[in-house]
């Protein structure tokens, strides 16, 4: 079935390596905005400064009412035309607004990386992305991931978010989010996969459903456990690092009140769409997911989950994992 997939559904026919090496490949970097000119500047500064050079940028604004589209603007025309362009957001969301430009289809290039407004990339953020990703065949849907160093809104380093020491697989995807959006580099046969969910389906957050779709088709998934860039947080976050004591609380009185229940139903209807193209074992470990989240028999969930293999990355969210299971919040 991945076979078919990479082969047929995918479009991919050639198993060898692009001709040219990565150094020249193009990167559609897509970035969504929305009252983000606060720090958009330093995050198109750092794009600039990019060792890898052949690169467009495609910004998605969601409806700013501030100085973003100004701000973009004025880097269109330092640029030029061809290398920053720019659209009208869905205006459905931060998820919605990403995946408004991976399904463009007038946005072509090698490989798709994706941008938030407010951080900070390492002059070689692209260049170490590509020589990793570069390594998987074209027909084969490949993500490129990193851990990040954290900043505050002065740009003063804080920390890092966690060191994840275990595989990437989907028996994991089911149950947690590996890395941020902020830091992947897809190739076209995970863009392609990305493009085929239904453009009415709620996306919690696209990051988790390209590791889901990526992980679950048998592609790969590779994880760099040295940061590619400085992760900014603010009180305009949408999203945190998690890393604080007061973050994690808040997640579980997300999971207590059913939150995380709640994203799991959206990503298996996510999945749903995407069956058919999920290796045997991939399908095997989903159907057991189900069975830990719908059987009314608590011995039965524990079952399901030691069978299913699902596992989050620390100890503590394998803890945490096996109380939402008990309590019926996953």
């Amino acid at each position: 079935m991945t076979k078919q997939l990479k082969s047929d559904a995918l479009g991919r026919q050639s198993m060898a390596p692009a001709e040219s090496s990565f150094s020249s490949a193009q990167v559609a970097i897509l970035l969504c905005t929305y009252n983000g000119a606060e720090f958009l500047s330093a995050q198109l500064n750092s794009i600039e400064r990019q060792t890898h050079t052949n690169w467009i940028i495609h910004a998605s604004d969601d409806g700013s009412n501030d100085e973003t589209l100004e701000v973009l603007q004025s880097y269109r025309k330092r640029f030029g035309q061809d290398r920053l362009v720019i659209y009208a957001g869905p205006q459905q969301g931060f998820a919605k607004n990403f995946m408004s430009l991976i399904n463009n289809s007038e946005i072509q290039a090698d490989y798709f990386a994706f941008c938030d407004q407010d951080d900070v990339w390492f002059a070689d953020k692209l260049a170490r992305s590509l020589k990793n990703i570069s390594n998987i065949p074209l027909n084969m849907p490949a993500l490129y991931c990193s851990r990040t160093r954290l900043i505050n809104a002065l740009g003063q380093v804080i920390g890092y978010s966690p060191l994840f020491t275990r595989k990437p697989s989907f028996r994991n995807a089911l149950v947690q989010s590996l890395a941020g959006a902020n830091t992947m580099m897809l190739n076209n046969a995970a863009r392609i996969l990305l493009t085929q969910i239904p453009n009415d389906t709620y996306i919690v957050s696209h990051d988790w459903l390209a590791y889901l779709l990526v992980s679950g088709c048998g592609g790969a998934v590779l994880y760099d456990p040295k940061p590619t860039l400085d992760y900014r947080q603010h009180g305009a976050n949408l999203i945190g690092s998690n890393t604080r004591l007061a973050d994690r609380l808040v997640r579980i009185r997300k999971m207590l009140a059913g939150t995380f229940r709640e994203w799991n139903r959206h990503n298996l209807y996510a999945l749903s769409n995407s069956h058919q193209w999920l290796t045997s074992n991939n399908r095997t470990a989903l159907r057991l997911f189900m069975q830990v989240r719908e059987s009314g028999l608590l011995l039965r969930r524990i079952y399901s989950l030691k069978k299913a293999g699902l596992y989050r990355q620390t100890l503590l969210g394998n803890i945490g994992l096996v109380v939402a299971v008990s309590i019926r919040r996953i």
